[in-house]
């Protein structure tokens, strides 16, 4: 038997690696349809992401258009500083940032415990209702949305305060309380959009391999236990990828939204990035078109460092990361 065995060994061919194709181009005209599926998303990258970047140095000019941008005077630092000087800075800041944070906090679990719910509920006609039920929203336009939260909120006809006055409550001004701004932008967001962030999550554990939780049903294990032991560590790649994409956008706060549910009453905690340029730069007597761009600039590098800094945490941690 050993002999045989030593034989047949001997007698095997080696592995040898399929010689490559030294023509790059065949390769490529034989498979030309795959190819021309990345022209759609190139050609966006590079008109709308890439050539725009040209114009990033209005920011350190001050353009004129009849100077044209190479023809406008250089003025280096001096709209980034007049930015970092303006009385409404910090304020702008400490609103931006914390509004972001908390919309973040909100919005990051939710998508994945309704993705975990629908994933157990073993009655599919029940499981497409609540499916149809929690997408819909998100296909509200913003300013239909913010129009509901106001009629609902509303101290004079709005169900919630109707509620609160049959348990003897006085009518609560909702939208004219600054404290209360944010809270009614984070948590409106949540149910607009929470069905539809958690159909990648969906997806994810559909992915999970059955045997898992076979063996994991024979041993004993609860739901509980299975979500927390299988379907948990089965999507947390995905988890940790948006949540370095949302940090990375974490001073987007959405400029429709709360410009709409901007009023005089709540301005002191709902001034964002986004409104205050609308409002300093886009209402003024002369429209300066530098100003806007370094304080876009500035805030498209801060999301570039906070996107940096995540993703090299989630490096050091060991977890999935996008480079």
């Amino acid at each position: 038997m050993g002999a045989a065995h030593t034989t047949t060994t001997a007698q095997s061919p080696p592995f040898r690696s399929r010689p490559r194709d030294g023509n790059s181009w065949k390769r490529i005209l034989a498979r030309w349809q795959l190819y021309a599926l990345l022209v759609p998303p190139l050609v966006y990258l590079a008109l709308f992401k890439y050539i725009p970047m040209y114009g990033v140095q209005i920011a350190f000019r001050q353009f004129l258009p009849s100077k044209g941008m190479t023809g406008s005077d250089w003025v280096g630092w001096r709209q980034f500083d007049r930015f970092f000087h303006s009385n409404d800075f910090w304020t702008v800041m400490n609103n931006t940032i914390g509004l972001s944070f908390y919309h973040l906090l909100a919005n990051f679990p939710f998508p994945i415990l309704l993705a975990l719910s629908l994933h157990y509920v073993a009655n599919k006609r029940f499981k497409k209702t609540v499916q149809m039920v929690t997408y819909a929203p998100h296909f509200i336009s913003v300013v239909v949305l913010v129009g509901i939260v106001m009629q609902v909120l509303d101290p004079r006809v709005g169900i919630v305060n109707h509620v609160l006055e049959r348990f003897g409550a006085e009518p609560v001004n909702f939208m004219g309380k600054a404290g209360l701004f944010q809270s009614i932008y984070v948590w409106s967001g949540v149910w607009q959009h929470v069905g539809f962030s958690c159909i990648i999550y969906l997806a994810a554990l559909s992915g999970i391999d059955p045997a898992l939780h076979e063996a994991a049903v024979v041993d004993g294990a609860s739901k509980i236990r299975r979500m927390w032991h299988i379907d948990l560590p089965g999507i947390m790649p995905i988890a940790v990828i948006l949540l370095i994409l949302n940090v990375g956008n974490m001073l987007d706060t959405g400029f429709e939204k709360v410009l709409l549910m901007q009023n005089p009453l709540n301005q002191q905690t709902s001034e964002v990035i986004d409104t205050y340029v609308y409002k300093v730069v886009f209402q003024s007597v002369a429209v300066n078109y530098s100003y806007a761009s370094a304080i876009g600039l500035f805030k498209s590098c801060v999301n570039l460092v906070l996107l940096v800094a995540v993703n090299q945490i989630a490096r050091k941690l060991k977890t999935t990361s996008l480079w």
